[in-house]
């Protein structure tokens, strides 16, 4: 289970890449940065109807996204509980009398006139 938790990672890692990747090719609405920076902010790079296009593109990019980090979410807690849940240690415990130190003396000693 831990071996997909690190594969997950990865192509968690790889979907985030190439989302902002995504995002940053599109062409802003409004101005924005663009045209603070004196850009060419109205030419597109893939024609004319690549807002459309994407716009899908990231949408579904963002669904694969946020399916990702649910199952990795799922996926860690799984991971979590089995390493700190190790057989048998509850019981044990509950039964067991706590440890006395062997340099203090096992009774009080009280020093009565």
């Amino acid at each position: 289970m831990a071996s997909f938790l690190y594969v997950s990672i990865t192509l968690f890692a790889i979907v985030s890449a190439f989302m902002i990747l995504l995002i940053l090719i599109q062409k802003g609405r409004g101005g924005g940065l663009a045209s603070a920076f004196g850009g060419a902010g109205g030419n597109t790079a893939f024609g004319s109807k690549t807002g459309d296009v994407l716009t899908w593109t990231t949408s579904i990019i963002f669904g694969i996204f946020l399916i990702l980090a649910i199952a990795m979410n799922l996926i860690a807690n799984s991971v979590n509980a089995q390493r700190t849940a190790v057989p048998g240690t509850v019981a044990s415990q509950s039964n067991t009398t706590p440890a006395t130190n062997p340099s203090m003396p096992s009774t009080p000693t009280t020093n009565l006139p």
